[in-house]
């Protein structure tokens, strides 16, 4: 018995296909994601750079902070940085996955490519007008970018998270983000451009819910409109008699 129906034809369904591979390597990274937002908030909590902000405890990982500092002297930061650090590489693992997947299959180069500014400005208008048509399977212009965009958040995330984990070791990479306090702040506006990225990921899956069956199963495709109903030109001919 089938758990998920059979393939359509790709000449009347749009497809959208994510090899095995990167479905693990997304659900890793989105894993990871999580568990470093949620530690890095804990960790931010014992230094805020932002005056007296603080995130929310609920919001945080790295335990109950009483119980901590009842048992450690520590509000729970001690455990914050080992879920970091666990979420970091877990993070570095998937996502070099990912990207060697993309480089070497050529999905970056069929998929996310050309990215034009002129096309960009072009699907937001539309998207803002809600007149951006979507077709399963292809990536309009400010997809594309937004692709990109978080791929580099990413990496300046790994790379700022470094300046500021080892400012003495790597004292080079620090200077080259303005000094520690500086490499802070970007770490934590890198972290904010990925939130904003997941929220706004997660919303286009719930109004396009197909392309979350798509990353599970492996595939998920929807009838092309132009063969919902055949069109004069496709009808058969009336027999003779007719």
């Amino acid at each position: 018995m089938r758990l998920w129906p059979a393939k359509p034809n790709a000449s009347t369904h749009d497809i959208q296909e994510h090899p095995a591979l990167v479905r693990i390597a997304h659900w890793l990274q989105a894993l990871a994601i999580v568990i470093m937002i949620g530690s890095g908030w804990r960790i931010y909590n014992s230094d805020p750079i932002f005056g007296y902000y603080r995130f929310p405890t609920w919001a945080t990982l790295g335990g109950d902070p009483l119980q901590s500092k009842i048992a450690h002297m520590d509000p729970g930061v001690a455990n914050a940085l080992n879920w970091h650090f666990t979420g970091m590489w877990l993070l570095l693992a998937s996502y070099l996955l990912f990207m060697a997947h993309g480089m070497i299959s050529g999905h970056f180069w069929r998929h996310l490519l050309p990215l034009r500014p002129s096309d960009i400005f072009r699907d937001f208008i539309a998207a803002a007008t809600f007149r951006l048509d979507h077709r399963l399977g292809e990536y309009n212009a400010v997809q594309r970018a937004a692709y990109w965009g978080v791929l580099f958040a990413i990496l300046m995330m790994f790379l700022t998270g470094l300046a500021i984990w080892k400012p003495v070791q790597l004292s080079g990479l620090t200077w080259l983000f303005g000094g520690y306090p500086t490499a802070r702040v970007l770490h934590f506006l890198f972290m904010a451009a990925i939130c904003l990225f997941m929220v706004v990921h997660v919303a286009l899956v719930v109004l396009v819910p197909k392309t979350m069956l798509a990353m599970v199963f492996g595939w998920a495709a929807t009838g092309r409109p132009d063969h919902a109903h055949p069109t004069p030109a496709q009808e058969p001919a009336p027999h003779a008699g007719e």
